[in-house]
């Protein structure tokens, strides 16, 4: 940079200014507190009418949150799970679940908006400027603390005006419903139909890839043949319910090779029917070892002995896969003689 392009030191304003170039202002504090805007008051701080126009105002969102919590309720008791309705533009949707969000949506925003309208309208809405404390605050300071509270709640009016007071209460003792209701779907009943299966006796045992019913001599030594009970269908809409507890899966040992008494008692002619659900937290098992008679669940390596009562000889499973107790028919047909001994699955506190 040459000294042509250095600006001299006349071209800059003096310290204290000239009348030629202008005095620079400076302020004496430019962050000060420019202080709280002069306090006007409502239409409600003046108009006892005004202000009992927005008490009523809050109660009917208080009172409409309350009415659309038990909506809520009814809709998750009579709208049918697989009821579909048409809502433009969105199309076709699950008619529960679009009462259920409505009715949650209102009660959840009534209940916003009437603490709105209240805080905006009837509360005190006088600013107050107060400096900051340490976290400690002396004993003074809690005291004005909790004098401020016995303010605040007596300028909030709630002692005051007992329409507010009592809506508000009802629609926040009724909206938690709506949450212990959805806690339904947590978990099924405590009910038996986990403990319960669709075999029963005479039901006849149907290959699962042929969908035909099995004789004794479809089932080869060594081999691996996976049922279920018949009358179950694939577009049955609860078949995947059904097949997770029904599944079974046959094999035929060697009656010599049988260890457990009563394995070979429920057994014909070496053909053991054992649940395909495996016991720890229910994987489908599907790989046979024909020399040991082992089966084995792929998820976690439970590995079970099917010559020895399906006892579990490795792996994180808590107890043995439940037997089918089978027979034979008079058309040569296998069939169940009656359901699992116990339920199906994973231990005894999952199964409801």
């Amino acid at each position: 940079m040459s000294s042509q392009d250095i600006p001299e030191e006349k071209h800059l304003p003096s310290e204290q200014g000239d009348a030629h170039h202008g005095a620079v202002a400076v302020a004496d504090d430019p962050f000060a507190d420019p202080g709280l805007p002069v306090h006007k008051p409502r239409i409600q701080d003046i108009d006892e009418r005004a202000a009992k126009r927005s008490e009523r105002t809050v109660a009917m969102l208080f009172t409409l949150s309350m009415l659309a919590t038990v909506g809520f309720i009814a809709s998750y008791v009579s709208i049918p799970v697989e009821k579909t309705v048409y809502i433009f533009p969105i199309g076709k949707v699950s008619g529960l679940n679009f009462a259920l969000g409505m009715t949650l949506g209102v009660a959840l925003f009534c209940i916003g908006a009437g603490a709105v309208h209240w805080a905006r309208t009837l509360m005190s809405d006088v600013e107050v400027a107060d400096d900051r404390h340490e976290i400690a605050a002396p004993a003074d300071v809690k005291a004005k603390v909790m004098q401020d509270f016995a303010d605040g709640a007596n300028e909030s009016g709630i002692a005051r005006r007992p329409l507010i007071r009592n809506t508000l209460l009802g629609a926040l003792a009724l909206v938690p419903l709506s949450g212990v209701v959805l806690l339904r779907d947590l978990g099924t009943l405590p009910e038996d139909k986990l403990r319960k299966t669709l075999w029963a006796k005479g039901k006849l045992i149907i290959n699962q890839n042929t969908m035909e019913p099995l004789r004794p001599e479809d089932v080869l030594v060594g081999s691996l043949t996976f049922a279920m009970p018949e009358g179950l269908e694939e577009d049955q809409h609860d078949f995947q319910n059904q097949i997770a507890k029904a599944a079974l899966m046959l094999v035929r040992i060697k009656p010599a090779d049988i260890k457990d008494k009563q394995e070979l008692e429920w057994s014909h002619e070496g053909i053991v029917a054992y649940s395909k659900i495996c016991t720890h937290v229910g994987c489908p098992i599907s790989l046979y070892e024909q020399q040991t008679h082992h089966v084995l669940c792929p998820c976690h390596q439970s590995t079970f002995d099917l010559s020895d009562g399906a006892r579990v000889i490795f792996g994180p499973a808590g107890h043995a896969l439940p037997q089918l107790r089978i027979g034979v028919n008079d058309e040569g047909f296998l069939e169940a003689l009656g359901d699992f001994e116990e339920p199906v699955g994973p231990a005894f506190w999952e199964r409801g």
